[in-house]
């Protein structure tokens, strides 16, 4: 490959996130249901024979030590011992700090592209582990299908969910996680629930105190609740609601406050990238 190939990182939406504990170690339990939507990142990769993993653009607000899709490739290179390398820039459409998994999803896209393209073969459950260490969100993407998370994310097994189309507004803040969760008001102790079928429980545990603390982030969030069942994605900013088809979600979009800004997508039941994984496991 002589030119760079661009791989997707899609978005992910928490259809539910409950905080049911937390760990000796800090790490919060979770019960979140994840799914993927058709609005993303694009991951550029060129091969190098050199061995080099360099990051050929800077991301605003990221550093290279804090860049999760380097972190990503230098964690298969190690696991592997591939002689080769990679130019790795990320195109970002998502926001930071917008609860969205941005870049999760491209930690995930770089363990999944890369395995491909060096021939390391690794299969799924090997790269998911692999994954848990950059962030609770990655192995997610990494399994690559709509599920139910459990743990501190990494406990994956699929969930069928209904079709659907999304608005999702982005409020112009970004929210820490880290603070969110470090923050001693938060709720940690929601009982895990039972999903049944195509039945899964709105909320977000996060969703009051970041609001309080984000009032914009509070004043999207009313508005969408007056068309739609809206809700917060992750640790926020952004927030969601669902619609039956596309039109419904584009006439949302259209009813916008001025200054609100947001984007329609379709719901995923499958990963872009699922099949490279499938190739590893036989």
């Amino acid at each position: 490959m002589n030119g760079s190939c661009g791989f997707p990182a899609p978005a992910k939406l928490n259809l539910m996130l409950r905080v049911t504990g937390r760990r000796a170690d800090g790490y919060h339990l979770l019960q979140t249901v994840f799914r993927f939507i058709d609005f993303g990142d694009t991951v550029w990769i060129r091969l190098r024979s050199d061995g080099i993993i360099a990051r050929t653009r800077d991301l605003p607000g990221v550093s290279e030590e804090g860049d999760l899709a380097l972190r990503a490739a230098r964690a298969l290179k190690a696991e592997t011992g591939s002689r080769l390398g990679a130019d790795i820039r990320v195109e970002k459409r998502l926001p930071i700090g917008g609860g969205l998994g941005g870049g999760s999803s491209d930690a995930a896209t770089t363990l999944l592209a890369l395995n491909h393209l060096w021939g390391t073969g690794l299969p799924r459950q090997r790269l998911q582990e692999l994954a848990l260490p950059l962030g609770a969100d990655v192995p997610a993407f990494v399994y690559g299908r709509t599920a139910l998370a459990g743990g501190v994310g990494e406990q994956l097994e699929p969930l069928a969910v209904p079709p659907a189309w999304y608005l999702v507004l982005v409020p112009p803040v970004a929210v820490s996680t880290a603070g969110i969760f470090q923050h001693p008001e938060l709720k940690r102790d929601s009982e895990a629930v039972k999903m049944q079928g195509f039945s899964v429980p709105a909320g977000n545990d996060l969703e009051p105190l970041v609001c309080r603390l984000y009032p914009e982030v509070g004043r999207h969030l009313s508005w969408l609740k007056t068309v739609g069942k809206g809700q917060m994605s992750g640790s926020g900013a952004c927030v969601f609601a669902g619609f039956p088809d596309e039109a419904g979600a584009r006439s949302a979009l259209a009813a916008c406050p001025p200054g609100m800004r947001g984007f329609v997508a379709r719901g995923l039941d499958v990963h872009p990238l699922h099949g490279l994984a499938d190739r590893m496991d036989g």
